[in-house]
């Protein structure tokens, strides 16, 4: 059993991440970086309105290849 990573740039700041691709914040599909998605949430709670839920697996890798 492997893991692995997805690599790709953020659909926000185009800075290449890696990430898990099950789970990984994403607007249309696109990934959205670590960054980015507390710069969003913080934006949002200053607007009174809930963050956007972040899996805690998201920038982890995922379970690969057998």
């Amino acid at each position: 059993m492997g893991y692995m990573f997805i690599n790709g740039p953020c659909f926000i700041c185009d800075l290449r991440f890696s990430f898990n691709a099950d789970y990984v914040p994403s607007h249309n599909g696109h990934p959205i970086c670590r960054d980015c998605m507390a710069l969003v949430n913080q934006k949002r709670r200053e607007e009174g309105l809930d963050p956007f839920p972040i899996h805690p697996v998201a920038y982890q890798p995922g379970e690969g290849f057998q």
